[in-house]
């Protein structure tokens, strides 16, 4: 088991210049990504894709094609770039863990789903816009923008632009 992690322990490496037959812009999920960065770190680019969800495609990507995780994301061709977008896009069909996705028991469907870019600032907003209809507390401080889980409100949170404490006027002369 020791092993195993020290094998998928992320890489220290520098980032390189580009190698010929290496692509420098790979689009994964409608997002272009660095070609000269490794899968795991590439991948941190898209939205709603963190550090653990990165290396966990990383690792699927490995044990589905047989390339090494830690290889620039620029040598993949057309069929292993697709590949990899559609573990980005589907991982809980390619064995990722439930833990790792970040939709869990979703409202309206009950199932456990990955969101990334655009669908997940939809999916935010439209669970922001259900608490406000709901009119509970968090839709509330959402609506009233103001902070929502039990931040202190005297000196921060206030209206942009105001000052805070006593101003001295101008004596005129």
């Amino acid at each position: 088991m020791a092993e195993e992690n020290k094998k998928h322990r992320a890489p220290v490496k520098q980032e390189e210049e580009a190698k010929p037959g290496q692509r420098l812009i790979v689009r994964v999920a409608n997002v272009d990504l660095d070609g000269r960065k490794n899968i795991p770190r590439a991948l941190l680019k898209i939205k709603g894709v963190g550090i653990r969800t990165a290396k966990n495609i990383a690792i699927t990507f490995e044990k589905n094609t047989g390339l090494p995780f830690d290889m620039n994301i620029g040598t993949l061709d057309e069929t292993q770039s697709k590949k990899l977008e559609e573990i980005v896009v589907n991982p809980g069909k390619q064995g990722i863990p439930k833990w790792s996705l970040n939709r869990r028991n979703d409202f309206n469907t009950g199932e456990t789903t990955h969101v990334v870019t655009g669908d997940l600032d939809f999916a935010k907003r439209k669970d922001i816009q259900r608490l406000g209809e709901l009119k509970s507390y968090k839709g509330l401080r959402h609506a009233w923008h103001l902070p929502v889980r039990g931040q202190k409100t005297k000196s921060t949170h206030r209206n942009k632009g105001k000052t805070v404490g006593v101003t001295k006027k101008d004596v005129k002369k």
